[in-house]
């Protein structure tokens, strides 16, 4: 990844360079998702070694998203289970000290 003009970082996915400006404080963000896609092509390539260019991209892009749906539902399960915790806490609390 090359840094260009005005936080413009060139990268390369693919072959392809694509320009990409990230806004102030994002640059680091940036290269972490762009190992992040690099690492999910190679992953899926190795899958299925006879895809190439678009369809691979794709591919990759899609079990990235399913991924991160799998993790939004783990994290609403947890969420979830804490406010039932904290529910039941505060019910006790105000039994304790004798609130309806």
């Amino acid at each position: 990844m090359n840094q260009g003009a005005e936080g413009i970082k060139v990268v390369s996915i693919l072959g392809e360079d694509y320009s990409i400006k990230a806004p102030d404080g994002e640059g680091s963000t940036l290269m972490s998702a762009v190992t992040m896609l690099k690492a999910s092509l190679a992953t899926t390539k190795k899958k299925y070694p006879t895809l190439i260019g678009d369809k691979l991209l794709v591919l990759a892009a899609l079990n990235l998203c399913a991924e991160q749906i799998e993790m939004q539902k783990g994290h609403q399960q947890a969420l979830d289970r804490y406010q039932e915790q904290v529910s039941a806490t505060v019910e006790v609390i105000s039994k304790a000290i004798g609130q309806p």
